[in-house]
């Protein structure tokens, strides 16, 4: 499998309307998801212990790798590191077409790749904005831009198109009263998080979407503030992306996916429960001992929570709400999938727990 880059080169799509072609790519994804599933199923050995093939990110540690290391997956599953990624949707394409066995992503592109007739359906919140963690538009101090009319004409730096970043931005102007027409003068230049506050402060781009240990380390630099941010937009807390799997491989290994939920579940309220400096070096084990090329530990020190508001993760209609109006609006889709279609709490042994 090819693993993404994580260098900084900028891409320059042409406006927000050209995130529509990156639903072709989900599109094509659905299309060769049933060819791709057969031979895409995790290996399970004599013992019992399902091999799950996953994509990281670069210098974090994700849930599920969290998850192994503390003993929460009781033997049951093993993690096996493909690569990285940049991107939510891109990381729910793998697990659509084989190439992975899960990924995660923000709940509107799982609604839009679910809608294309992908067979992938999600398990357990992963990511979202709480008190402490949460996404934001920074400018740098000083910039001209004070108001949603000022970003037309403006380029905004984001990891990737179809994501939550441009979801934020559309809500963001189409709720100023923007037409379509303005909103199609915004560009969007998609970039690596690593690289996204040194493009802001070199002018490549006028405005950062910064979240997580990338905003803390750009926010402890200086100089910079937020335009808006995601709980102000949304009115507080919120779930925002699920991690799925596909529908064929939920059938065929039940207890690999229950194990992988809740072992999940179990390590959201692990960082939501124990004292950060404990957290911050657990990170940093986990970091040191994978031995990955061109990873460090530095922006480690600014992770400050989950960003999962819910208890133990449990998904439920409203995570896949917010997204409905720019699904719709801008024509991702032509009939927002069910409920039914999109998620299950079934392998989720905490969801009762959780109320």
């Amino acid at each position: 499998m090819n693993r993404p880059s994580t260098t900084g080169r900028l891409r320059r799509p042409r406006g927000l309307t050209r995130a529509r072609a990156a639903l072709a790519v989900l599109t094509v994804a659905a299309s060769v998801a049933v060819t791709g599933c057969a031979a895409s199923s995790g290996a399970t050995t004599s013992d019992g212990l399902t091999t799950l093939r996953y994509q990281g990110w670069n210098d974090q540690v994700t849930l599920p790798e969290l998850a192994e290391a503390l003993g929460y997956f009781d033997g049951k599953i093993k993690l096996d590191w493909v690569g990285n990624t940049i991107s939510g949707p891109q990381d729910i394409q793998s697990a659509a077409t084989g190439q992975t066995d899960f990924g995660g992503a923000f709940g509107g592109a799982v609604e839009k790749l679910v809608s294309s007739g992908a067979p992938i359906k999600a398990v357990i919140n992963y990511y979202g904005a709480d008190a402490k963690s949460f996404g934001g538009y920074y400018v740098l101090d000083g910039s001209p831009i004070k108001s949603p009319r000022d970003l037309i004409g403006k380029k905004i730096g984001v990891n990737t198109l179809g994501g939550q970043n441009e979801a934020d931005v559309f809500n963001y102007l189409h709720a100023a009263g923007l037409s379509e027409a303005d909103i199609k003068k915004v560009e969007l230049v998609t970039l690596p998080p690593p690289n996204t506050e040194d493009a802001l402060r070199h002018h490549q781009i006028d405005v950062a979407a910064l979240s997580g240990q990338f905003q803390q380390l750009a926010v402890a630099h200086g100089g910079l503030h937020p335009l808006w941010t995601e709980t102000q937009q949304y009115g507080g807390p919120f779930d925002g992306g699920q991690y799925v799997f596909r529908t064929d491989f939920i059938k065929k290994n039940p207890a690999a996916v229950r194990a992988f939920t809740t072992g999940v579940a179990k390590a959201i309220e692990w960082e939501n429960t124990t004292p950060r400096q404990q957290v911050l070096d657990e990170f940093t084990k986990i970091i040191d001992d994978r031995h990955r090329a061109n990873e460090n530990t530095t922006s480690i020190k600014y992770w400050l929570s989950s960003g999962v508001p819910s208890k133990y993760g449990v998904i439920t209609d409203k995570d896949f709400d917010l997204w409905k109006n720019w699904l719709v609006t801008t024509g991702s889709v032509k009939t927002v999938p069910s409920s039914s279609d999109l998620y299950t709490n079934e392998f989720n042994s905490y969801a009762k727990t959780a109320g």
